[in-house]
């Protein structure tokens, strides 16, 4: 049987290739690829690779190397055939019934193939004729040198109706042809059909080979209409399996480990030409469940860039409902939002590579922006609002098919829920430690409320252990190691919590930030949680604040972290500090208190490695972690002499 370059392709670009290798060979991440030991040879020492991004499997030891069909073939000792036939049906895709019509279709398309081609040969002269100039103009001004016009075959439409028409007909192209391949308007009230791209600057649009399947073209008239077109679906051209510049940003993905997506043709064209080639574009709609597929080809988690307005965080949140159906282990997007009034393109041209790094470095996860777009969907100052919150939030990580990445994401929402309502994890009315058990509490020996079970609803203890607290010494009761169980506060948390209460209008700008903190003192995240839940009212200052916390009967909580905070030269938290300096401590403590946190749990797996394997290379990493802790404690976020308060005052200024 003959199958055609197009269905082969289409079963490659479903099928990666480490999956199918898999079934015959233990894998394992290797960087941007994967390793395990040879099929064909005998060895103790990984020399057999596999590249998704290449489409191809490379065994060193007896110097084979291939796609998925030839692994199939040498491993299980059949037929090209019949390799087909298997990996088509785990495709999902049926076998093409060969027949006239359908070699007929193929012999078509690779027709239109050439019918684009010629087309985008046409526009890309038209560009550097005569006719151009005013294209060639805008190009210019928008920062698109001659060479990048070159690199991605930009090109111009002349205003005729017939310019294309005519030039494709004296190459021996049928108008049938031009319409099918989506180049000519077309109806049974036209007459004569026309060119459907008039006037424009033409963008090519290509298959994952690199071959011309469609056309965008910018009006270069202010009063037509559409500003940008598309060319319509037709048999090359599917839309929503597309990325514009997906044959281009393959290499660089697999090179950087990472793909962007913007949302415009020249927000590719600018952010490649300041070196960001690993960017692609949807086809001017919301992101497609098939477009999720190709980039996560390409990187297990692509950013997503978006504008910072109103407009940008709304296509944010479509992108989140396409995505968390799909999502799982090694397949998550990220979410990088510009500044107000910026899209890529102004930040290329503005700032240039490093302007575009900060923004890419600052991308956010997806729980983040879906945490956000529920929180920001109405106030939260009554038990039903809140409620109304927390059950959005649980609905919309149900469609997670993934279950084991379904349960994160849930302990993850009930930590944010619990730092925002200043609860401790575990406390609530849903499933999985919102329930009665997790709320049940018991009567301590000294008078206090203690939970039935452990953080996160832990089992209580079994029996034969104490089930009662033993009563304290009224001395050890006041001691601040044992009073009322209450954890000693760290001075950077105590930073953190202070410069939220004595600086509202910072916790609001970081307020998510604030809310998905872990902090060691379960205490902190009851204060957070009141300053955090002050904040949908837009006149709060710090007194007002204050007084919210004093109300709560926080107020003798509030004098520990002041005294906490006190310890190091902590003007900056005062709220007569200037809110930039303060926001740049706040930003340090955040970063030193996250890094803080993660090394504190690398360095528990790090000591069971240890324990169960004691090699030279676990001690050293155990050593590496200590070392790194030990750095961050004498790096604290306070500086003496640092902002912009104390400059004022050393200088009278």
């Amino acid at each position: 049987m003959r199958f055609t370059p197009s269905f082969l392709d289409e079963i490659k670009a479903r099928l990666p290739v480490s999956e199918v290798v898999r079934r015959r060979v233990k894998l394992v991440k290797a960087g941007r690829e994967w390793k395990g030991l040879s099929p064909f040879n005998a060895e103790k020492s990984p020399s057999f690779f596999v590249n998704d991004q290449k489409m191809a499997w490379f065994d060193f030891s007896s110097g084979q190397n291939g796609n998925i069909f030839d692994f199939v073939m040498r491993t299980e000792g059949l037929s090209f055939p019949e390799a087909v036939e298997r990996l088509a049906g785990e495709a999902g895709l049926q076998l093409p019934v060969v027949s006239r019509e359908s070699e007929e279709r193929e012999r078509q398309r690779a027709t239109l193939q050439d019918v684009m081609e010629l087309a985008a040969a046409f526009f890309e002269a038209q560009l550097q004729a005569k006719e151009g100039a005013r294209a060639r103009g805008y190009l210019a001004d928008r920062g698109v040198a001659p060479p990048v016009q070159r690199q991605f075959r930009l090109g111009y439409s002349p205003a005729e109706r017939f310019a294309l028409r005519d030039h494709l007909a004296s190459k021996g192209v049928l108008a049938e042809q031009m319409i099918e391949a989506g180049l000519l308007v077309h109806g049974e009230d036209i007459a004569v059909p026309y060119d459907r791209f008039r006037d424009r600057v033409m963008f090519p649009i290509c298959d994952r080979s690199g071959h011309v399947i469609a056309f965008g073209g910018r009006a270069m008239d202010k009063e037509v209409a559409a500003k940008y077109l598309n060319s319509p679906e037709t048999p090359l051209f599917h839309k929503s399996h597309v990325l514009y510049n997906h044959h281009n940003a393959r290499k660089p993905a697999h090179d950087r480990g990472s793909v962007i997506a913007v949302e415009g043709y020249v927000d590719v064209i600018s952010m490649s030409a300041v070196g960001f080639g690993n960017v692609v574009a949807p086809m001017g709609t919301a992101l497609t469940p098939e477009q999720c597929q190709l980039m996560w080809r390409m990187a297990e988690e692509p950013v997503l860039c978006f504008d910072g307005d109103k407009a940008g965080r709304k296509a944010a949140y479509r992108a989140i409902e396409t995505a968390l159906p799909l999502i799982g282990a090694g397949k998550s997007l990220r979410f990088a939002f510009l500044p107000d009034g910026q899209d890529p393109d102004d930040l290329a041209r503005s700032g240039g590579a490093e302007a575009v790094e900060a923004v890419l470095g600052a991308s956010r996860p997806l729980v983040d922006v879906l945490w956000a777009r529920e929180a920001e969907a109405g106030q939260l100052d009554t038990p039903e609002r809140r409620a109304a919150l927390e059950r959005r939030l649980l609905e919309s990580i149900k469609v997670i098919s993934d279950e084991t990445l379904r349960r994160h994401y849930r302990q993850d929402i009930e930590t944010r829920l619990a730092g925002l309502f200043g609860r401790a994890p575990g406390e609530g009315g849903g499933r999985g430690g919102y329930g009665r058990q997790a709320g049940r509490t018991a009567q301590g020996a000294n008078g206090g409320f203690r939970p039935a079970g452990g953080r996160f609803g832990a089992p209580a203890a079994p029996r034969g252990y104490l089930d009662q607290a033993v009563p304290a010494s009224p001395s050890l009761a006041r001691s601040p190691l044992f009073a009322a169980g209450r954890a000693v506060i760290s001075q950077r948390e105590a930073l953190i919590a202070l410069i939220a209460v004595n600086h509202p209008g910072l916790a609001a700008n970081y307020a998510e930030d604030l809310a998905g903190l872990d902090f060691a003192s379960r205490e902190l995240v009851g204060l957070l949680g009141c300053v955090l839940g002050r904040l949908s009212d837009p006149y709060i200052d710090a007194p007002a604040v204050r007084a919210a916390v004093a109300n709560a009967g926080l107020g003798d909580l509030l004098g520990r972290v002041e005294r906490a905070a006190g310890q190091s030269t902590a003007w900056c938290v005062r709220p007569d500090a200037e809110e930039r300096d303060a926001e740049e401590v706040l930003k340090q403590a955040l970063a030193l208190h996250r890094r803080a946190r993660a090394l504190h749990k690398e360095l528990r797996s790090a000591e069971l490695a240890l324990g169960s394997d004691t090699t030279d290379e676990n001690l050293n990493r155990l050593r590496e972690i200590q070392a790194e802790l030990s750095g961050i404690d004498g790096r604290e976020a306070m500086v003496e002499g640092f902002g912009l308060s104390i400059g004022r005052q050393s200088t009278g200024l």
